[in-house]
């Protein structure tokens, strides 16, 4: 769920900003600044070992390499202390 207007939130930047209508330049701004994945397609580029959380970096290992046009997801979903994670992997090193 969004914030509601008026709830400050932690940018990546490290400052704090409002929520609530933005102007052209703010969106802006808040898209580059976006850290959720999901947003811009959910690639995360290429991962390594020891640079993500437990349960997720199991289910990613584990998991064969796919294709969007045949895909092996994660079933159920990865549960982790940043959320709920749908993974497929498309390729590995």
């Amino acid at each position: 769920m969004p914030p509601k207007k008026g709830n400050a939130k932690q940018s990546k930047g490290g400052k704090s900003e409002e929520s609530g209508d933005k102007g052209p330049k703010e969106k802006k701004v808040a898209q580059q600044l976006n850290e959720d994945k999901a947003r811009s397609g959910g690639d995360l580029g290429w991962m390594t070992r020891g640079s993500m959380v437990g349960p997720f970096q199991e289910a990613a290992f584990e998991l064969p390499i796919s294709t969007v046009n045949n895909p092996v997801y994660t079933d159920p979903p990865i549960k982790t202390k940043f959320g709920y994670h749908i993974i497929m992997v498309e390729g590995k090193k």
